[in-house]
């Protein structure tokens, strides 16, 4: 079964009900009997004419019922242990992942990274039955999972981050115009910590916003930039070392 036509009967059921209509409503408007109305969302197999008529009896062309349809599509906001160790065990895999769920299409891809077409569908698959993505027909893609989706803590892209993202990121020299390094530390209660906590957060929604406002523009005219948000314990080690050992400063 297509699941862009599941979401789409699903969502036309839920506007049916919404409305208080039934489907005799259904039928006389269609001019057909209620038993076929029964049959015709049982089999899921309707065809174009009469998805647009029915989305006329709901008051919606048939195109704000599909934007309907899939905006009722809930967003992943964490993966499996298993997703992630899936992920990250194919770095293809993981590359299309990530320019999937950045909308590059399948052209997009194969024009700027050393991938075939074929290579490119063939992962998209395994996100597809994954969860992370669905791929529509002519291979168009449609994202389940959320572009900055939580990590596990301790997962596998946790660690794949931590093994071979975090050093290669901070080995650049931070010093074009558009780059920013900066470090700062306080010493907080825990409520201080939970609001700094949330700003962060804000940050990394802000992030997504501005990528999703970004989307229009030609990949030419953008750039792929990382933001690192870290916060955790933290003393320097000749600052431990200096430490005096009583019960205060445990």
């Amino acid at each position: 079964m297509n699941a862009e036509i599941a979401h789409l009967i699903a969502t036309v059921k839920r506007q049916l009900k919404a409305q208080g209509r039934s489907y005799q409503d259904v039928a006389r408007f269609l001019e057909l009997s209620e038993a076929s109305v029964k049959r015709l969302f049982s089999s899921e197999r309707f065809t174009v004419d009469r998805l647009a008529k029915i989305s006329e009896l709901l008051g919606f062309t048939l195109a704000e019922l599909l934007q309907t349809a899939a905006a009722s599509v809930p967003e992943l906001d964490t993966l499996t242990n298993a997703q992630e160790t899936q992920l990250v065990s194919d770095e293809k895999l993981l590359m299309v992942a990530v320019l999937a769920l950045n909308h590059w299409s399948v052209v997009d891809m194969v024009n700027w990274y050393h991938i075939s077409a074929a290579e490119v569908v063939k992962r998209l698959r395994i996100l597809d039955r994954m969860g992370v993505i669905e791929l529509l027909p002519g291979d168009r893609i449609r994202r389940r999972a959320r572009r900055d989706f939580d990590w596990l803590p301790n997962g596998p892209i946790k660690a794949y981050f931590a093994k071979q993202g975090v050093s290669d990121f901070l080995k650049g020299p931070f010093d074009d115009a558009e780059e920013s390094l900066d470090f700062s530390h306080a010493m907080l209660t825990k409520t201080a910590q939970a609001e700094l906590k949330m700003e962060l957060r804000r940050l990394r929604r802000k992030l997504a916003s501005l990528h999703e406002e970004s989307v229009p523009a030609s990949l030419r005219d953008k750039r792929g930039l990382g933001l690192l948000l870290a916060m955790r314990r933290w003393e320097p080690a000749t600052f431990i070392r200096l430490r005096r050992n009583t019960p205060e400063t445990k």
